[in-house]
């Protein structure tokens, strides 16, 4: 915590920067009948009331953490003593009692959350396009998806239209619809007319094997111009237009196939943007703002053309009985707040301190989707009349239940019913996972998400264990039993308290968006495990994810593994990834330190100097990845791990640094914005690589945002002195 001098105005003992305060009321406040003076007031109080209460947890987290650290130095030489820790663990109460059996009673939940499994997209905040991308990407064009990737063999073409491709994707539809939607006596390949007849699909002269999934057409019913099938809860479309390029070549006029592909989307302020300031937090606040208000559109030039996307409209047809039928057009949105570590300077307290920023979210996020609540007309992002806050890196109950409270404070400043705020709960933090059926009890009238995510949970891992020894290399450590043993409780602990048909299961990000066919290869394991959505980083990667929840009955398999009680236990769980053998070559060691560095250089580069909070970053193979903070703190725990315990030294790691630093430099030689950081290596982003690794291991819990936060704000500084 920081104390500023500052000259701001003060408002019921709060200090707010005047873009933020007057985003807030102008913009904000306009048609929801709370004065300006009540919600500063409200904030306020919970800004005073619960900051005291939140110091007091993270110091919670220090004085653990010493402990543990102890613990490992005092037993280093000794052979691992897993009853010995487990039971160190419990009296220190970084494991807590397990208390009964509970379901959590959480009501009012949106379809798309509590019943449909299905791909969730997750997007910064702060980019208009992208946001808006993925709120429209509940629909997405089969056609085009494998057409544009590699999930069909052969070269993406990179202008033009090729016939033979082309094909290719029709046939791969074909088996799709036949898969999922088969006839009884024909192919959809080989169909020459659908047409709809006593409310029933008829294709030439064959009928669906199960009738019940066809539910809606539009157009005329003996010649419509689409056909709506349903599956596990999920839509397909049938797109007909003999004008059509593609729809001219096929006998009955197929023109494209469109899957309902994101049923949900996460719309993050957190890990994937760079926000250290006002002007930051009001640019992502604004673009949440026009999502729950339906205005947000943005301008940009695609091929040379102006294109202005704006949120697409509900779809309609008419149901087999005649009935008009109402889709919605846009996935249901989820916002996730920061947690409780940061503190922004946008407001200031009493004491000239700066707020904790996931109070100010808490606040503003839900007051924000209030505008959604209000609305009697046109599309709606919860039609149950809910709003869906994720909260991330809490650790254990406690944590949980603080998070608990300060929504249910939010409800009451703002008029809101109580419990209309569900929870998204991240299990993301080891003491977390060992204590997951307690977080989960901890906020049971709310929960309505949990989810893994192996990357923050692997750098909470080594930091939490950064005493014990040196690591094994990363690509082991994902082989360890923990990581199965993490995966299997989440889901297991997650249907023992009875989220199944009432809060989503996910799991955690597939990371190369350019590697579609791996991803349809293997991300099916996903639905398989029991999950009822996973991560996905793109439109196309939703919708091709889409086809695994058509193969696989996610309540069906969530049923069966309820029956068969967990999997894996807290012991399991505490087996710490460490090397068994530090037999590694010179040329070993250098290649994984080099790794890390090139990861960690390739994405500060750009928040640092860009303030690009998540993007894709070519790794040290050129293979474009997904990166953002939760790599990040991976890499950098990983390497400060390997200084710790004298497996590699502080100048072979500067020395890597650089080397790495000019690659990095070379990959981006053709963006005209770039900065290089060779050949002098003193720029801010290179300073702020080199904090992440070597403070790393006296870094909160290994977290990254103290370093770039304090850097991007030296950057601003610098640029505007």
């Amino acid at each position: 915590m920081q104390n500023l001098e500052h000259s701001r105005p003060q408002t019921h003992g709060l200090s707010i920067d005047p873009t933020l305060k007057q985003f807030v009321e102008d913009e904000v406040l306009d048609n929801l009948d709370i004065s300006a003076d009540h919600f500063w007031a409200a904030l306020s109080r919970i800004v005073h009331e619960f900051s005291p209460r939140n110091r007091a947890l993270l110091k919670q987290r220090q004085i653990i953490q010493t402990k543990i650290d102890d613990w490992h130095k005092a037993h280093r030489d000794a052979p691992h003593d897993r009853d010995g820790y487990k039971a160190f663990l419990e009296r220190i109460g970084y494991i807590v009692p397990e208390g009964s059996d509970f379901t959590i009673e959480t009501k009012q939940v949106d379809p798309e959350v509590a019943l449909v499994p299905g791909p969730q997209l997750v997007v910064p905040s702060t980019n208009a396009r992208f946001v808006l991308n993925a709120a429209n990407a509940r629909w997405g064009s089969f056609y085009d998806c494998l057409y544009g990737s590699d999930a069909v063999a052969g070269p993406t073409p990179e202008a033009g239209f090729n016939a033979g491709r082309g094909a290719r994707v029709v046939a791969r539809s074909a088996v799709f619809l036949d898969d999922v939607f088969p006839l009884d006596s024909v192919s959809h390949a080989n169909a020459s007319d659908y047409r709809v007849v006593d409310g029933k699909l008829k294709v030439d002269d064959a009928h669906l094997i199960n009738q019940a999934a066809f539910v809606g057409y539009s157009g005329k019913a003996d010649m419509p111009q689409s056909i709506l099938l349903r599956n596990n809860g999920l839509h397909v479309e049938l797109v007909f237009d003999g004008s059509h390029p593609i729809g001219a070549n096929s006998p009955s006029r197929l023109a494209d196939v469109v899957l309902e592909s994101a049923m949900s989307a996460i719309i993050d302020l957190e890990d994937s943007v760079a926000c250290v300031d006002a002007a930051d937090k009001v640019a992502a606040y604004r673009n949440w703002l026009g999502l729950m208000q339906g205005t947000l559109e943005e301008a940009f030039e695609k091929a040379g053309k102006p294109i202005t996307r704006r949120l697409a409209a509900d779809r309609e047809y008419t149901a087999p009985d005649g009935a008009p039928l109402v889709l919605k057009g846009r996935a249901l949105l989820l916002v996730r707040n920061v947690g409780h570590l940061m503190t922004s300077p946008a407001i200031l307290d009493g004491e000239g301190n700066e707020v904790f920023e996931g109070l100010m979210d808490a606040m503003i996020t839900v007051l924000i989707a209030m505008h959604d609540l209000k609305k009697s007309t046109g599309p709606r992002n919860s039609v149950s009349g809910a709003i869906y806050v994720v909260k991330p890196k809490m650790h254990g109950p406690e944590e949980v239940g603080f998070a608990n409270e300060v929504f249910g404070e939010v409800e009451t400043a703002l008029g809101l019913p109580e419990y209309t705020v569900k929870l998204g709960v991240m299990d993301e933090e080891r003491r977390t996972s060992v204590n997951l059926k307690e977080c989960i009890r901890a906020a049971k009238h709310r929960v309505c998400f949990i989810n893994t995510g192996f990357l923050d949970r692997t750098g909470d891992e080594i930091h939490t264990s950064m005493e014990a020894g040196a690591f094994s290399r990363k690509d082991f450590i994902k082989r360890k039993s923990w990581i199965t043993a993490y995966e299997n409780r989440n889901v297991d602990i997650g249907l023992e308290c009875g989220l199944s048909g009432k809060a989503q299961i996910g799991k955690g990000m597939w990371a190369a968006p350019d590697q579609m066919a791996a991803m349809l290869e293997q991300k099916i394991e996903h639905p398989r495990s029991g999950a009822s959505c996973a991560w996905v980083p793109s439109p196309t990667a939703a919708t091709l994810h889409a086809t695994h929840y058509h193969k696989v009955d996610v309540p069906a398999v969530q049923s069966k593994l309820a029956k068969g009680g967990r999997r894996a236990h807290v012991d399991a769980l505490l087996d710490i990834p460490l090397a068994a053998f530090r037999n590694w070559t010179p040329r070993q060691i250098r290649r994984e330190v080099a790794n890390n560095a090139q990861g960690i250089l390739g994405y500060v580069v750009r928040w640092i100097d860009q303030g690009v909070g998540c993007s894709k970053v070519p790794d040290i193979n050129n293979v474009g990845l997904m990166e953002d903070r939760a790599t990040l703190r991976i890499s950098a725990q990983h390497i400060a791990n390997w200084l710790h315990h004298g497996v590699v030294s502080t100048e072979e790691v500067m020395d890597i640094m650089r080397q790495m630093a000019e690659i990095v430099d070379r990959q981006n030689a053709d963006s005209p914005t770039y900065k290089p950081m060779a050949p002098g290596f003193d720029g801010i982003a290179f300073k702020a690589s080199c904090d992440l690794v070597f403070e790393g291991r006296t870094l909160p819990s290994g977290y990254t945002e103290p370093v770039l936060h304090r850097r991007r704000q030296d950057l601003k500084s610098q640029l505007q002195g």
